[in-house]
């Protein structure tokens, strides 16, 4: 299981490699370059499954719709 995914901004297309959390969705994330607030598009539990180069560990270990009742 991989713990860390690169977010892509979709504003400013600045990337950050971030630790995810184990049990947790994370649905914000303040990006560092625009300051601009990431929230998960529409089906997406998480800002990692929406904008990162690898899903939560929740969807990655029980695919998806596994994760925060998605």
């Amino acid at each position: 299981m991989q713990l860390q995914s690169t977010l892509t901004c979709p504003g400013c297309g600045y990337q950050a490699t971030e630790p995810m959390p184990i049990d947790a969705c994370q649905f914000f994330y303040d990006c560092k370059g625009c300051g601009g607030r990431l929230k998960p598009r529409r089906r997406d539990c998480c800002v990692f499954c929406s904008y990162g180069t690898v899903p939560c560990p929740p969807i990655q270990e029980n695919g998806k719709g596994a994760c925060c009742g998605h």
